[in-house]
């Protein structure tokens, strides 16, 4: 099968064109392998639609499905206007509704679904969190340098709470770092973009940032982020790396 192998911010995907919607987890966990498939965080099926440009099923490493991937979203309508052609303004269904996008060169800003289920803080192990959803599950704490990361912390809560885990740092007003430890991956990713956009939000909500930002995952990326109408907007570079065939055995 023909694949195309792209990288948005440090998060890698595996994506191809496909002719009918079909349970593809097995064939996720084959081509997400970094040994004996392609290699990738997550596989993107970009599907035909009758209204919208296209939509998608999102499938993590492990096979699992998702409804939202922030970075995956930003892969995908690259991958739609430079191999399938739409326009660089297009609209495409998830899971979690419809997001909108727009390509110059290539930059990618989608507008992601609207904040949902915001819970009030709570204390684990001496560290404060909060919970929101940007289109998948996250935990956020803010803590006073991202160093702090501690992946054995996020592997209890990401399975307590079934959600992403993010520590953020808030350098200033404008500047946001953000490390994640995503579910489906099941380890500390180079970037997520819902889950800088929780952090992004309920830093917002708190009064300790400004409407519009600048975050810094552990790729080291600086990717820019704004609120807008209660939608949050994601903007930063993609790349395809290659294209290839990948053969069964």
């Amino acid at each position: 099968m023909k694949f195309f192998k792209y990288c948005a911010s440090g998060n890698d995907f595996v994506i191809f064109n496909a002719g009918k919607r079909a349970n593809r987890s097995e064939l996720a966990r084959i081509l997400c392998n970094r040994y004996e498939g392609v290699g990738a965080d997550g596989m993107i099926v970009i599907l035909p639609h009758e209204k919208y440009d296209f939509e998608w099923e999102f499938y993590n490493k492990d096979g699992s499905r998702a409804a939202m991937c922030g970075n995956g979203s930003r892969a995908a309508a690259h991958f739609a206007y430079y191999v399938n052609g739409v326009n660089p303004k297009m609209s495409f269904l998830s899971e979690v509704g419809v997001i909108e996008a727009s390509i110059k060169k290539n930059g990618v800003e989608v507008a992601l679904s609207e904040v949902k289920d915001v819970k009030e803080p709570f204390e684990f192990e001496g560290k404060m969190w909060q919970y929101c959803d940007t289109g998948v599950p996250h935990l956020v704490h803010f803590c006073k340098n991202v160093e702090e990361f501690d992946k054995k912390t996020c592997q209890i809560l990401r399975k307590k709470y079934n959600a992403n885990v993010n520590f953020a740092q808030i350098v200033n007003e404008k500047l946001l770092k953000v490390r994640t430890f995503e579910r489906g991956v099941e380890d500390e990713t180079l970037a997520c973009g819902t889950g800088m956009a929780a952090s992004f939000y309920l830093a917002y909500l708190q009064k300790k940032m400004k409407d519009k930002v600048k975050v810094v995952p552990k790729s080291g990326e600086e990717l820019s982020f704004r609120l807008k109408d209660e939608k949050i907007y994601f903007k930063g570079k993609v790349k395809c790396c290659f294209e290839a065939n990948y053969y069964f055995s």
